[in-house]
């Protein structure tokens, strides 16, 4: 492919662009990343609602209170799950999500009942896996925030809740690029037909480049987190690389070669965290049992 200049440079000021955002997100403080993943939150759905309309049609026919009501309950969850630092007066986030999915709960099926022409447990069951596919992951990566945080903590020094998300994200940026490194140089057996670029050489030295990095920084600057952040590295490289199959699929199934255009050059949101969405459950739950 000859070399475009112009979506180079479209391509490279997104990244910057984005890298900056993040960056903010996660280390400015807990309310920073809050809104963070929020907006994630949002855009994912938005564009997880489209893949599915485009892979059934009839998915097109659910009412506009079920489109919201879905997304509105993933942030519902995101609250739920958050700890006493945030807070307005004497009111937590934790108790506004409690009773926005109990009124969900109830209120959702009632005007599902009365008001929508096509009550369809299919639909249903589309909404249902939206929210443990992205809801619960970004709900998870919340509680993964709070591991290590200090309630009256302001500065990442005192603050070191952004480590255990910053370590996730970055394997999974690491994983990517070395995989894609070392499957240029010298990759030769295709992964999967899902995505015929992918080699198991790049996909088995992604993984371990990944895993050494990450042990070297962490024994390094962290030796008291050193098992846990390796624990992070590993489960990121084998189950981010699958979380990008399974995105390809949806994407491929929907015949459209990107899940959103927020990000000139680089796709839509599903597409820069699909890794990140199924990795983010199985890291908690190994660091969960774990340690």
């Amino acid at each position: 492919m000859a070399f475009n200049l112009q979506t180079f440079k479209t391509r490279a000021l997104t990244a910057i662009v984005f890298v900056v955002v993040m960056l903010l997100g996660l280390l400015w403080n807990h309310w920073s990343f809050l809104i963070l993943f929020l907006i994630i939150h949002v855009g994912c759905w938005i564009e997880y609602q489209k893949l599915i309309a485009k892979i059934d049609t009839s998915y097109n026919d659910i009412s506009s209170f079920h489109k919201y009501s879905s997304i509105l309950a993933g942030v519902a969850l995101m609250l739920w799950v958050t700890n006493a630092s945030f807070h307005f007066a004497t009111v937590t986030l934790h108790e506004i999500g409690f009773w926005l999915l109990l009124v969900l709960a109830f209120v959702l099926p009632i005007i599902e009942v009365l008001f929508s022409r096509n009550i369809n447990a299919k639909h249903i069951g589309y909404s249902f896996l939206g929210l443990l596919y992205i809801s619960l992951s970004w709900s998870l990566m919340m509680d993964l925030r709070q591991d290590n945080m200090q309630l009256s903590g302001s500065t990442i020094v005192e603050d070191k809740g952004w480590i255990l998300p910053m370590f996730l994200l970055a394997s999974i940026w690491i994983n990517d690029t070395m995989a894609y490194l070392v499957g240029s140089f010298i990759g030769k057996t295709s992964l999967s037909p899902i995505s015929p670029k992918k080699t198991w050489e790049g996909t088995i030295g992604g993984a371990i480049l990944c895993i050494g990095v990450v042990w070297l920084v962490a024994h390094q600057w962290l030796p008291e987190m050193e098992y846990q952040l390796v624990t992070v590295a590993a489960i990121a490289a084998v189950i981010g690389t699958i979380g990008d199959l399974v995105e390809s699929k949806m994407k491929r199934m929907a015949g459209v070669k990107d899940s959103g255009h927020i990000m000139p050059g680089h796709g839509g949101f599903l597409d820069r965290f699909d890794s990140l969405l199924l990795a983010t459950p199985f890291v908690w739950l190994a660091l969960r049992m774990l340690f």
